[in-house]
């Protein structure tokens, strides 16, 4: 049972949102509903709270303890986003970051996935301002279930009708149940840093996070897979769904993880940034005195992805997916990588692009395989998993 937000704005179509909670309900979900102020012209609070049995929320500054951060409360809780109808104003006013109500503070404040169903006169519809702020909100992993087309409430005859509301309940269900796609298939994901120690207080490392590889292994689970994860060090809570973990500090403890669950899996996805370099004497039993200058010599790691290409030999098990974060040139470096290492798959992003790389919740990515190369634009790290399980599940038929 999931908690779902139905954001109700003020269009005709608000009538229909209360079949969409019911048809919800009947499907094994919470619903919490948020009306604006121009919702609540077309259908009264009351019905909504007899069919949720929840108090409908619309003030954000209504009087109590922490009502005014109960935005963020519900934020937090919440599983989808769900926003039927969607006017063209409150569409644009997601597309732009405006909070100016409970519902448009909602949505910046919660890191559920969103689905709106847009309703509006058809030239509305089709007013480049409309079309550029769903584009927009599109390439942040937002979706939208398409109005239909026939007689509108303004009496004329286009596009820009809300859907109907089974339509609606089953694309909000699909989003919280995805198809069990990789079941009885066997995951293995890399993710985070790693660290080579200098001395007990130094190491090299780099920015990584770990958001990339635990969201590609949660996605993984969430489609049915048993998913292994070897995890470097990071801050970010591990994700749930997991059939054993391992937590390694350096890239040699990362190897060896890897390679002990190597006959194990049916793909390995190498999201970690493993470092490239490592002391050559390995780290020194007492911190290095502050003084004059250090000399510290640096020895390659072993690549972890080479070495899986080079053990798989001609055989096609297990699928190997790589990383390629690159300053520049970056698929034409990602498909000389893809062949040197024997890969399938070289997921590959330019880190100095403007939220993509590391320690953020977006990326920009290039899929490149042997048969051509797939650009996404800027998308939560959660829908580039999923573009890239869906690569995978493709390579595993």
């Amino acid at each position: 049972m999931s908690l779902i937000c139905l954001g109700v704005s003020g269009g005709i179509g608000a009538y229909k949102a209360v079949e969409v909670a019911r048809l919800l309900q009947k499907r094994g979900h919470e619903i919490q509903a948020v009306m604006t102020r121009s919702a609540k012209k077309f259908v009264g609070p009351l019905t909504f709270e007899a069919i949720t049995r929840r108090p409908v929320i619309s003030n954000q500054f209504a009087p109590g303890i922490n009502s005014n951060v109960e935005h963020i409360a519900i934020a937090s809780s919440a599983e989808l986003l769900l926003v039927a109808p969607a006017t063209a104003n409150i569409i644009g006013k997601f597309a732009n970051g405006i909070a100016d109500d409970f519902l448009t503070s909602l949505h910046l404040a919660t890191k559920a996935p969103v689905l709106m169903a847009p309703a509006m006169n058809v030239n509305m519809w089709e007013h480049p301002a409309v079309q550029e702020n769903m584009q927009r909100l599109t390439a942040r992993g937002v979706r939208f279930v398409d109005p239909g087309e026939g007689y509108l409430a303004c009496g004329w005859i286009g596009k820009g009708r809300l859907a109907e509301p089974e339509a609606i309940a089953e694309a909000a269900d699909r989003m919280l149940r995805p198809s069990k796609t990789l079941a009885g298939r066997r995951i293995l994901v890399t993710a985070g840093p790693t660290y080579e120690d200098i001395d007990p207080v130094r190491y090299i490392g780099n920015r990584s996070s770990g958001r990339m590889g635990f969201a590609i292994a949660e996605a993984a689970a969430a489609r049915g897979a048993d998913v292994r994860l070897v995890s470097g060090p990071t801050n970010v809570p591990a994700p749930s769904g997991m059939g054993e973990i391992a937590h390694v500090r350096s890239a040699a403890e990362m190897h060896a993880a890897v390679m002990n669950w190597r006959d194990w899996a049916d793909a390995i996805v190498m999201a970690a940034a493993v470092a490239d370099y490592t002391p050559a004497q390995g780290a020194r039993a007492e911190k290095i005195a502050k003084g004059g200058d250090v000399d510290l010599a640096l020895a390659r790691t072993r690549d972890i992805l080479s070495d899986l290409g080079a053990s798989r030999g001609d055989g096609k098990k297990p699928i190997l997916v790589g990383f390629a974060a690159e300053t520049s040139d970056a698929v034409d470096k990602a498909r000389e990588k893809l062949f040197r290492k024997h890969a399938d798959l070289i997921v590959a992003n330019d880190v100095t692009k403007p939220g993509a790389g590391f320690d953020v919740e977006t990326n920009e990515v290039v899929l490149v395989t042997a048969g051509g190369a797939e650009a996404l634009p800027l998308l939560p790290k959660r829908e580039v998993a999923a573009a890239i399980l869906a690569k995978v599940e493709d390579l595993l038929r």
